[in-house]
């Protein structure tokens, strides 16, 4: 270990690095986000305005440069250099789970235990939700340069969607391990690799796994219901 840093007064639950600025972002259960300087670990800025726990952030380079989601069902757009909140999104009903800001365009989705949903930024506009049939609880989206997005699942799960249609077209299940037990299934964490072509994924029977592209599938071998 060669940094360690402290301010936060309980649990952390989601950490990111600004893609510009040797800044870094955290969320926690004492409802702050935190920004710290990498390299002289000081805090510089606290934000204050979720009223639960922080599950997760966006970090951007452009303004808003964050976006919080929150256990308070809200989503929060942030001025980094006031500190302040610039817009709160109130559209979900259940805790937020995750935020992923896209790739290549000016804009987000976040995954609640009811929905995903899309925005427009810096405005935080609704623009529509995920078409999916399945009712799982979704615990983190993450997406690729090309608009696919990848939704992990509490119950082993794994959806893809369309970022453009927000149409869900392939839903995978998750191997499980030998010897894992029935309420191992979940799949806490996705990301994309960095050609945007493997998902890899972390999961609750104690397994990392990466799945690729099958060239070869048809809507007959890898149906979407």
């Amino acid at each position: 270990m060669i940094r360690n840093y402290h301010g936060h007064l309980s649990g952390i639950y989601t950490v990111q690095v600004h893609p510009i600025l040797d800044l870094v972002f955290s969320g926690g259960r004492d409802s702050s986000i935190r920004v710290w300087d990498m390299r002289t670990k000081s805090c510089l800025r606290t934000l204050v305005g979720h009223r639960h726990t922080v599950t997760s952030l966006g970090i951007q380079g452009c303004e808003p440069q964050i976006v919080s989601g929150s256990q308070d069902t809200m989503i929060r757009l942030w001025d980094l250099r006031s500190s302040k909140t610039l817009q709160t999104l109130t559209h979900h009903k259940k805790s937020v789970r995750s935020i992923c800001i896209h790739p290549r365009y000016n804009c987000f989705i976040s995954a609640s235990t009811d929905n995903i949903k899309y925005w427009k930024l810096p405005e935080g506009i609704f623009m529509r939700n995920a078409h999916h049939n399945h009712e799982e609880i979704v615990n983190e989206v993450c997406a690729n340069m090309d608009g696919v997005v990848c939704a992990g699942s509490d119950s082993g799960g794994l959806a893809f969607f369309d970022w453009y249609s927000g149409y869900c077209y392939q839903i995978l299940r998750t191997p499980p391990q030998l010897g894992s037990l029935q309420l191992e299934a979940g799949i806490f964490g996705v990301t994309f690799d960095q050609s945007g072509s493997r998902v890899l994924t972390c999961e609750a029977d104690k397994t990392i796994k990466v799945y690729c592209e099958d060239e070869k599938a048809t809507p007959e071998t890898q149906p979407t219901k």
